[in-house]
């Protein structure tokens, strides 16, 4: 891990496009400003690893009847004669 000391207004340049800027310091807290492309997703680890949880979750929860409910929704048309 790389460790960097800033202060408020300077930056950090990661890669080509990615731009960390220290907007504010308070107590124990950090603000930063990220300036990133669309396609860069940028997420708080705590609500990633929330996301993730929650999929795995969904996805034991899974019981016979939703799964036949939902391929009842995508069940294939008939070709049209």
């Amino acid at each position: 891990m790389l460790v960097l000391s800033r202060r408020v207004g300077e930056q950090i340049v990661i890669g080509d496009d990615i731009v960390l800027t220290v907007v504010d310091v308070r107590n124990d807290t950090v603000r930063l400003g990220i300036d990133a492309p669309r396609s860069v997703s940028v997420n708080r680890a705590e609500v990633r690893q929330a996301v993730e949880e929650a999929n795995r979750e969904a996805a034991a929860a899974v019981d016979d009847d939703a799964v036949a409910a939902l391929r009842a929704l995508t069940a294939p048309r008939e070709p049209e004669r």
